[in-house]
């Protein structure tokens, strides 16, 4: 069995989602063999240097995880993109690249945080190409804990506040881009986060069955989808 989930956004002001995750991790996971972590598992990561006795604590918890011998591999959301090699050794985890071409099932199946494919935000896409360029990258790394703290700050409240102003076509990933990065990795299944829009969109790739899986939010409930002989299964369950 393999479990994926995304966009649980951990931060110490949702001890709810803090518990269920931890929960989650102590009963369901030790059960899979892998577990993929598809971005924004942080609400915001300022840098491996910076990391909170919060944070500390899910990496701990993470660790014990992998110590069972389930395997765990994290992808970058575009909130906890400064994560790296110092959290992922402390947690036992696997940093791997957006997108990543697995094998599940027996199928190659693509795994994407999702942001990148959201390109009729034009604002968010030129943003994006800054911040994860690897000069950006190094500038951001190397700024004082202070001016970080208050960078993370400023980009989520503008980010909140121009996600609120955006019409849900522009915030959700374009459709046209879908086919393409599927033929561009030899895929016909898609499973992604960050919209926070759970769902299973089935289409026609070049004449043959292909699907989008979009993983959901844990905000309101938790998301996990299960991949096992009985094949792709997402459903919610309860925070509390």
């Amino acid at each position: 069995m393999i479990l994926l989930i995304s966009d649980l956004h951990l931060e110490e002001e949702r001890p709810d989602i803090t518990r269920a995750f931890l929960h989650f991790l102590q009963t369901r996971a030790p059960q899979a063999e892998a577990l993929y972590i598809l971005g924004d598992f942080f609400e915001a990561w300022i840098g491996d240097d910076a990391m909170t006795s919060f944070q500390r604590s899910i990496a701990q918890a993470l660790r014990q995880l992998s110590d069972t011998g389930t395997r765990i591999y994290l992808m970058h959301g575009n909130r906890d993109f400064m994560i790296g090699s110092a959290f992922c050794r402390e947690a036992g985890c696997t940093l791997i690249p957006d997108p990543s071409l697995v094998q599940l099932n027996g199928e190659p199946v693509l795994l994407m945080h999702g942001d990148s494919l959201c390109t009729r935000d034009e604002a968010y896409m030129r943003l994006r190409r800054w911040l994860r360029n690897p000069v950006s990258l190094w500038i951001l790394r190397n700024l004082p804990l202070r001016t970080r703290h208050k960078l993370a700050r400023k980009l989520r409240n503008e980010s909140r506040m121009q996600t609120r102003q955006k019409t849900t076509e522009i915030t959700d990933v374009t459709a046209e881009e879908i086919p393409k990065i599927l033929r561009e990795h030899g895929a016909r299944t898609l499973i992604h986060g960050h919209t926070h829009r759970p769902a299973c969109h089935d289409f026609a790739l070049d004449g043959q069955p292909a699907r989008r899986i979009v993983l959901g939010d844990w905000d309101r409930q938790g998301w996990a989808l299960q991949v096992d002989e009985q094949g792709f299964q997402q459903a919610p369950f309860s925070l509390a």
